[in-house]
């Protein structure tokens, strides 16, 4: 069992920059691979990057791609996501989520934060 809790979220202007955190319970952190999802309001649940157990590999969706950091501090059970150049259209509440594989559908991940508000006013 891992229990996710998100935080950073807010509200920035346009251009601005974010850094979101996922803080994991319980010692199994390391033996799963992590995930970033984003859902709109009336939108499905997108995927936006996700990251190997060790850290070394990392994946991105194309629309945050050189905007969108993620990473990993086993350690401290914590997946972060740094956020640069936002824009009104990553406006969405944003998700750390906890699976076996990397995947970009969500029903691929096991365990699942509650989520936290990220807001880009233009």
């Amino acid at each position: 069992q891992v229990q996710l809790v998100e935080s950073g979220g807010g509200l920035v202007q346009a251009g601005g920059s974010l850094r979101l955190s996922c803080a994991a319970s319980g010692r199994t952190f390391g033996s799963h691979v992590m995930a970033w999802f984003r859902q709109a309001p009336g939108k499905e649940r997108d995927f936006v990057a996700a990251i190997t157990r060790s850290g070394g590999s990392t994946y991105y969706a194309d629309s945050v791609k050189g905007r969108f950091t993620i990473s990993r501090d086993n350690a401290k059970s914590t997946l972060y996501l740094q956020m640069r150049s936002l824009n009104p259209e990553d406006t969405a509440v944003y998700y750390c989520a906890a699976g076996r594989a990397i995947a970009v559908l969500s029903k691929e991940y096991t365990y699942w934060g509650q989520g936290t508000q990220v807001t880009v006013s233009s």
